[in-house]
């Protein structure tokens, strides 16, 4: 039986400013090699050198090699046609070129990649005197090429050496901008080690700079993480490189948090926000880690009161950074506290259907009784979540989440963020579709609780179908249907916006008819003090003329 085949591992990404350059065999063909170069030298004459939102960076460096790349192969072009007859000592002058060529695509790649702008701007320097290399090396590799092959014709000996002398005479440094950019870095990282914020002015100038707006430091932060990530990996996590990638994710963070923050708040109202929507009620960002913006999968509440994913404040901590990256405040203990709140609503929005019902169960259980649970979930944004859940097709994950939205909404947080996001219209639908008899009663419930603000009550009586839906239900649910049914339509009775709308759904006709027909009498007490004090104007009106013997004015509590 022959042995397995050993699984084939994964090629390893090439890391930033990594210039891993595959020299050509020493006895390719003439022939392929001019191909690939002239394809090569073609990737690279391409790039659009000439705009500054996708060269922020070294904006002249980039230019002149971009330029030179376009004489280059202008030059390969025009000597194609003798590949054929080309020499040992032109084969090696091509290698050279086609080594130094690829570095040059490297280093202009980096130059332009979108989310590593910061990284490459500290780096400036570094990348300068790489491209100054690169730049020399195709300068020599010109001037070995035989007179054969470069005087060829007349064209290409004017463009070999014009190929050559721009080689040789170009001067790649960082542009001041850049050098200003980089002193404004440092002394803005200076000012967070002292406790200070920064002047704003200064830190926009730099993001200015690198053609950074607030929608692009996420790609920036997550980066840097990236690069962390990989130097952790690799055993490096004592190297200065460390300490300063945690200091420019530290100075991405603080612009994200605080001063994006800051500048989004000042938008005008012609630019607010809709109405809320479905996928507008989702805030992903109370989900996701402040360091990696990526969706928490263990969060973790620091001394500061801040939440972080384990796996980034871990990192964060062990590369000696001692603050919160949020607040800039000095951790007071290095003690990370799960946050379960967080965790399970997590699930909520990444987890399966089984994964969501373990969840949604967990949530209406700690819930139920616990107050400190209560504001745990609603700070953690789990209101929203659980709205969106409520169209779930599974039974059990409905009813669940409907009996989590009856919990919160005992917190007056948890009522002002359900009707925030617009979930009243959601609730009420719940009621005549509920899964489950015993959902569409939490349901019902959920709207008592949301009543007893009587502006609440009068958003709810705005829904065509809210009131008409509770005498549905007074008439014709089960008995605690019929008594959640009722508290609820006393709550929305205070709004006298609401009198009319109750006597147009046969309210009245409906409660007078349980006067007569409950056999228990708890109803009919429900009864009367509905009649008594919400309607009564209304009844006097319909001249009904009620008497009820023996009970007294009540309010079931659901």
């Amino acid at each position: 039986m022959p042995a397995p085949t050993p699984p084939r591992s994964q090629p390893k990404r090439r890391r930033p400013l990594a210039l891993p350059a595959v020299c050509p065999c020493e006895g390719i063909a003439p022939e392929p090699l001019l191909a690939s170069l002239v394809s090569l030298t073609a990737d690279v004459a391409s790039r659009r050198a000439g705009d500054a939102s996708a060269f922020p960076v070294l904006r002249r460096g980039t230019r002149q090699a971009v330029r030179l790349a376009g004489l280059l192969l202008a030059f390969l072009e025009e000597i194609q046609d003798a590949a054929a007859t080309l020499s040992h000592s032109a084969v090696v002058g091509l290698t050279e070129l086609h080594v130094a060529m690829q570095k040059m695509r490297f280093l202009l790649t980096d130059c332009a990649r979108r989310g590593g702008r910061l990284w490459v701007l500290v780096n400036a320097e570094l990348i300068a005197s790489e491209l100054r290399l690169c730049l020399g090396s195709v300068a020599a590799a010109m001037d070995v090429l035989p007179t054969s092959i470069v005087g060829a014709s007349v064209e290409s000996g004017e463009l070999g050496r014009l190929v050559s002398d721009q080689a040789w005479r170009a001067v790649v440094r960082p542009d001041a901008g850049d050098k200003l950019a980089v002193r404004s870095i440092r002394s803005i990282m200076d000012t967070f080690k002292m406790g200070v914020a920064p002047e704003a002015d200064d830190v926009m100038r730099v993001l200015r700079r690198i053609r950074v707006e607030s929608w692009f430091v996420a790609e920036e932060i997550a980066f840097l993480d990236g690069e962390l990530s990989a130097r952790f990996d690799a055993g490096d996590e004592n190297s200065s490189e460390v300490v300063l990638l945690n200091n420019l994710m530290a100075f991405l963070v603080y612009c994200r948090v605080v001063l994006f923050d800051h500048i989004d708040s000042k938008q005008s109202d012609a630019t607010a926000a809709r109405p809320a929507t479905c996928p507008e009620w989702i805030r992903p960002e109370a989900l996701q880690c402040p360091i990696t913006l990526e969706l928490m999968t263990d969060p973790v509440t620091v001394s500061t009161g801040q939440t972080y994913d384990r796996a980034s404040i871990t990192r964060w901590m062990k590369a000696g950074c001692r603050t919160c990256p949020v607040t800039g405040e000095k951790l007071r203990t290095a003690d990370l506290v799960p946050n379960a709140a967080l965790y399970i609503v997590a699930q909520f929005s990444t987890g399966s259907t089984e994964e969501r019902r373990k969840a949604t169960s967990e949530a209406r259980k700690l819930s139920k009784h616990s107050v400190f649970y209560r504001a745990l979930f609603v700070e953690a944004n789990a209101v929203p979540w659980l709205l969106c859940l409520l169209s779930c097709m599974d039974a059990s994950v409905q009813d669940n989440a409907v009996a989590s939205l009856l919990n919160l909404s005992k917190h007056p947080g948890g009522r002002t963020a359900l009707v925030e996001a617009g979930g009243i219209g959601l609730v009420v639908d719940i009621v005549n579709v509920g899964a489950k008899a015993e959902t569409q009663q939490n349901a019902v419930a959920i709207l008592f609780y949301l009543s007893s603000n009587a502006e609440y009550a009068e958003e709810i009586g705005r829904f065509p179908e809210a009131i008409p839906t509770l005498v549905r239900l007074i008439k014709e649910g089960a008995h605690r249907g019929r008594k959640n049914a009722m508290v609820s339509l006393y709550g929305l009775l205070q709004s006298p916006s609401n009198h009319a709308k109750a006597v147009a759904a046969g309210a009245v006709v409906v409660l007078a008819g349980l006067l007569s027909s409950d056999r228990d009498g708890d109803l009919a007490c429900d009864t009367v003090s509905l009649l008594a004090t919400r309607l009564a104007q209304l009844v006097e009106r319909k001249a009904l003329n009620l008497v009820v013997v023996g009970s007294s004015p009540t309010v079931g509590a659901g």
